[in-house]
């Protein structure tokens, strides 16, 4: 079962911005404790990560036919306002889970509100990269049942 990881705007800078925030771990190494876990629980985990919001959906437009049978999701900045990456995962017919590295109804009141929520089967924030490994297990789970 394939599941794809896909990281927003910014996201590249994990391990450097604001880790008062977001701590010291890159996404890199997001990445490869992501894939770890996918093969211990038998899923086959994509990871992509873009500063374009263009390659973002096409990205997502590409999944819609690959077999891709969940998507994870951290859209950065673009979480919050971006209504072309929304209509893009809204093609979907697989779950989409969000996940944020902060806990974002902690911080500024614009991070408060997400354009994904309404698609997301959940969201996870505030828990670093256990959020991404949280989400994964729940992404398998829900494919298996």
């Amino acid at each position: 079962m394939k599941v794809l990881v896909l990281n927003g705007i910014n996201l590249n800078m994990f391990g450097k911005r604001d880790p008062a925030q977001y701590g010291t771990i890159t996404l890199a190494e997001i990445d490869s404790q992501v894939k770890a876990l996918g093969a211990e629980l038998g899923a086959e985990v994509e990871c992509f990560q873009t500063n374009f919001e263009g390659a973002m959906a096409e990205k997502i437009h590409a999944a819609h036919g690959d077999g891709t049978k969940a998507v994870l999701i951290n859209a950065g900045a673009w979480t919050h306002y971006s209504y072309g990456i929304r209509d893009a995962l809204a093609i979907l017919k697989c779950p989409i889970y969000e996940v944020h590295m902060s806990n974002i109804h902690a911080r500024e009141a614009f991070r408060h509100h997400s354009v994904i929520a309404e698609l997301a089967k959940g969201q996870i924030a505030g828990f670093g990269v256990d959020g991404y490994l949280l989400a994964l297990r729940a992404a398998v789970s829900s494919i298996k049942a």
